[in-house]
Parts: C-alpha cells; sequence; structure tokens
C-alpha cells in the first residue's frame, strides 16, 4: 500500500488523543517519511545553532499496546540526504572531513529496548551505528496520538530527542577559534517528529 494510497472517499478524521488506551494500536508501522522529520541541532562558533536535517530515510515501528516493553524500532538514513540549507556546508558535512558518504553512506539505529516512563512518556534504547562503529543511545519520546486519516490510514504520531556527543561516532573535525573554543560542538542534538502508519 502507498503512503497515500485511498482506501475510501471519507474525509473524515477520527483521533485517539495521547493518553488513550494503546492496546487497539498494537501492529507494526511504517515511517511515514513525507510527514516525519529528523533533524539535528549543533553549536556553531559557540555562539549560535545551525540546524539541518535528513530528506531520505526509511524505518519501522512494531508497537505492543498492552507491553510498551516489547515494542521495536528501526531507522535507516541515507546520510546523501543531509540538509542544513547550505549547500557549501552540506558539501563539506558530506566528505571525508565528516561523514564520509562515499565510504558509509548510511547511519542506522536498532532498537534493543522499550521502556514506559509513564503518561505519554516513553524511552527506546538501541544501537545507532555511523562510520563504522555502533554504540548504543537512548531516546525519549512522546506520544502524541492516533488518528485515522481522510485516506483511511490509521497513524500514530511521537516526539523524540537525545543528545550525543559526536567524538564517540569518530566525528572529530574542528577548527579553534582565535577567541577560544572551537568552531562546531561536540554534543550535538538530535529531534525526531515521527508519524508512522499502520501496516495492513
Amino acid at each position: 500500500m502507498g503512503i497515500f494510497s485511498r482506501k475510501d472517499s471519507t474525509p473524515e478524521t477520527t483521533a485517539a488523543p495521547a493518553g488513550a488506551d494503546l492496546t487497539a494500536l498494537t501492529g507494526d508501522y511504517t515511517i511515514d517519511p513525507a510527514h516525519t522529520t529528523i533533524g539535528f541541532t549543533a553549536r556553531h562558533a559557540m555562539v549560535t545553532n545551525v540546524k539541518g536535517g535528513f530528506d531520505d530515510f526509511t524505518g519501522t515501528l512494531h508497537l505492543d499496546g498492552a507491553d510498551p516493553g516489547r515494542s521495536t524500532a528501526t531507522l535507516d538514513v541515507k546520510m546523501e540526504s543531509i540538509a542544513t540549507g547550505n549547500a557549501d556546508r552540506d558539501g563539506h558535512l558530506k566528505s571525508s572531513d565528516f561523514f564520509k558518504i562515499d565510504e558509509f553512506p548510511t547511519m542506522t539505529f536498532r532498537s534493543t529496548k522499550a521502556e514506559a516512563l509513564g503518561g505519554d512518556d516513553y524511552r527506546i534504547t538501541g544501537e545507532l551505528s555511523l562510520l563504522g562503529v555502533t554504540k548504543p543511545i537512548s531516546i525519549d519520546l512522546e506520544f502524541n496520538g492516533a488518528a485515522t486519516d481522510p485516506f483511511g490510514n490509521e497513524r500514530v504520531g511521537f516526539e523524540g530527542r537525545t543528545e550525543i556527543l559526536r567524538s564517540e561516532w569518530g566525528l572529530t573535525w574542528n577548527a579553534a577559534l582565535e577567541t577560544g573554543g572551537v568552531l562546531v560542538s561536540d554534543k550535538i542534538k538530535l529531534n525526531f517528529d515521527i508519524s508512522a502508519i499502520k501496516n495492513v
């Protein structure tokens, strides 16, 4: 089924709010890239933030509403699709100074653990693989709700965030500033705004 396949002509949208019983949501989902954002923020020159994201990625979710600890997630990101709004900067990020996309074209995440933290809050832990290095990360997630869209697709939404040190994956390029400090922060904030469609 295509992401925007029309199941019927009913224009109405029905929604289950966050905090609702999640048992009925149990199943396998495909992340909808047209309505999902995988983004990052880095401190630049010690004075401002540069934001970017990825335009080409695929992912899956398995939700277990009765036992959230059995839920899983996968994500595959094409590093060539990195976008910060500046072509020169994007080219530098794709180069051997940073992501070496010719050698390492894909970044992946595979979950190993899921936890319900109470209310609409969850945490998913897994292995992030980048530049040939695999290390664990944990992502805090907020369940935003579920809805049936006008095309009959059953959707769920989550917002997530985490922080990593890029140097732990071998991303060590930097430049010293005359006033002290460095050009690019080691700490990177990752942000996820996820819409996923239930498989049929």
